[in-house]
């Protein structure tokens, strides 16, 4: 099929005038003829006759015009929404992150990402990590949010915010604020952390072993918000992300106990499929989320 000749056949039947057509496809009047009776040829009937004043469709030539005007609406229709998209004027995001990133993390950026971009949707779901990578390559989410480190082959990885381990404790061990502490007298009391299979503690546990510390912690908590509650409740020492307790710490509902062997940084990461492009959208999103997170 010549998608050029019905092209040619389509501005000719708009303006009755082969010469207009010419114009408008910007080649010669011998060239639109000749499109146009190749198209006569294949569809085996006369699409035009001649006239002094140009061309007139044919009975057969009407009921192709229909169907070429209706294909060339869509294409326009189709053009239009590409523009859109990449004007971000609609669109869609689905994103994976957990509840702990989700609350202190993203919310913040997403608000101010739907009030730039409000005819964006936005799709958040919460699981665990190993459920986002899952989400990730079973194509129903775009990107996830996980805390790093993490590999695999099969993922893009972006660092976009950098964050800081720390322990806090409530009143009960407030004495052991005022300086810093070896780690193996912090982890004398009783030490509240997260669960074995999330990424953060993963990190934790990696961090006590090159220190040669073994720990056994006297509780596991599914989010940080718990470890939070517990430990202003003088349950023991948690073990959570400095960022996203600044205003406890400020106002004195948490105390900082720092070890003198130094918990080194990490950061959060956007995760994405290496053979899946990202939307022009959740491209943007990400791009937001690292400038705002280094702005701040």
């Amino acid at each position: 099929m010549n998608l050029e000749s019905f092209k040619t056949f389509y501005f000719a039947a708009q303006y009755g005038s082969i010469s207009k057509a010419s114009e408008q496809l910007y080649i010669t009047q011998p060239a639109v003829s000749r499109a146009i009776k190749q198209l006569e040829d294949d569809m085996g009937c006369t699409l035009f006759i001649r006239t002094p004043k140009g061309v007139k469709l044919t009975q057969e030539g009407e009921v192709l015009y229909k169907y070429i005007d209706q294909a060339f609406n869509f294409i326009s229709a189709a053009k239009k929404k590409i523009e859109d998209i990449k004007n971000l004027l609609s669109g869609e995001i689905r994103i994976g992150v957990s509840d702990t990133l989700c609350k202190h993390y993203l919310l913040p950026h997403l608000k101010r990402f739907n009030m730039a971009h409000p005819a964006i949707k936005v799709h958040v779901i919460c699981p665990t990590t190993p459920e986002i990578i899952s989400h990730l390559k079973a194509g129903k989410i775009d990107f996830g949010i996980i805390n790093m480190p993490f590999h695999d082959e099969q993922l893009h990885l972006k660092s976009i915010m950098e964050i800081q381990d720390c322990f806090v404790a409530g009143e009960k061990y407030k004495h052991l604020s005022t300086q810093k502490q070896p780690l193996s007298e912090i982890v004398k009391h009783p030490l509240l952390l997260l669960e074995r299979s999330s990424n953060s503690r993963l990190y934790i546990d990696r961090y006590f072993q090159e220190n040669s510390i073994s720990v056994r912690p006297d509780f596991e908590l599914g989010n940080i918000d718990l470890l939070i509650q517990f430990a202003r409740f003088d349950f023991g020492i948690a073990c959570v992300i400095k960022n996203f307790i600044k205003d406890d710490l400020a106002k004195g509902n948490l105390y900082e106990i720092e070890p003198l062997e130094k918990i080194p940084p990490r950061s959060i990461g956007a995760a994405w499929l290496k053979d899946v492009p990202l939307s022009i959208a959740a491209s943007k999103l990400i791009n937001s989320l690292e400038y705002e997170s280094k702005e701040q």
